[in-house]
């Protein structure tokens, strides 16, 4: 069982924060088993609780947030991590998304990285990778979730691109369709999972590589894991009074954020930011 990570070793990687306003946000599709058209996000509410991340993010932890400008046919455009991979060197790995619903984002994400002068590397049309979303760089590997928005192809071209060994984690519930909803990395070995969400052999490769917290299913149902991590600082949503005390238990500051209006789409404080990693 790997040890706790010290306060030096959870300094992650990450420089700098992508997020997304919601001036399009809506939920006017049924792609994952959160969505509902009888129970659409109230639009006012959802701004509200955007910046409230957001001023949380800047303000409070001091995490440099870019900005993308959402476009008006991608209602979804606002959860950034499924943008895409980024890479050491200012690569990325550009998603391609399951579902036409969400295809439309891939070139405004396209064109917004190599504005900023990245190497973007693309898939093949026929293998689904939704970023982020589902893959995390750990501590010399990759991490990845399959199944539901991502396939296992995708796994072989990281590990190609990248020289790294892949971890594939199945994820087994409609609930949590995406690695991020399920699974929260935390620096080092230390990370946080409902293990529900994996298949039993999942959650024992899980076990034998990482110092695990685990998440009741009460906490998961509310995003628990989709949580962001900016050096010590972890911006989770709102009502994990769980999770938060073996955070806190382990020197990390904690910022709650109520998410209840991106929670009805399916995505919450890490859904809606990426990692960009330092130069």
């Amino acid at each position: 069982m790997q040890t706790t990570p010290t306060m030096e070793q959870r300094a992650t990687r990450v420089a700098e924060l992508l997020m997304c306003a919601p001036s399009a946000y809506d939920l006017v599709y049924e792609i994952n088993a959160w969505m509902h058209l009888s129970d659409r996000p109230d639009k006012q509410l959802a701004w509200k609780q955007w910046e409230q991340l957001y001023h949380t993010l800047t303000e409070q932890v001091g995490a440099p947030v870019r900005l993308i400008e959402q476009a008006s046919e991608a209602p979804d455009m606002v959860f950034t991590a499924n943008a895409g991979l980024p890479l050491p060197d200012k690569q990325l790995v550009l998603s391609r998304f399951r579902h036409p619903e969400r295809q439309v984002e891939e070139p405004y994400f396209d064109h917004w990285f190599r504005s900023q002068g990245y190497t973007i590397h693309l898939l093949p049309p026929d293998c689904a990778f939704e970023g982020e979303g589902d893959a995390f760089l750990i501590d010399g590997m990759i991490v990845a979730g399959y199944l539901k928005r991502t396939d296992i192809c995708a796994h072989r071209y990281l590990s190609q691109l990248t020289g790294l060994p892949v971890l594939s984690l199945e994820l087994v519930d409609d609930r949590w369709y995406h690695l991020d909803t399920c699974f929260l990395p935390l620096g080092g070995r230390l990370v946080a999972y409902y293990p529900e969400a994996f298949d039993w052999y999942a959650r024992r490769v899980i076990e034998q590589h990482f110092e695990t917290i685990p998440v009741s299913p009460e906490e998961a149902l509310k995003f628990a894991c989709n949580a962001i991590v900016f050096n010590t600082a972890v911006v989770m949503p709102a009502g994990c009074p769980i999770l938060r005390f073996h955070l806190e238990e382990r020197g990390y500051t904690v910022y709650e954020v109520p998410m209840s209006e991106f929670i009805k789409s399916g995505g919450a404080c890490k859904c809606l930011a990426l990692y960009l990693l330092q130069e």
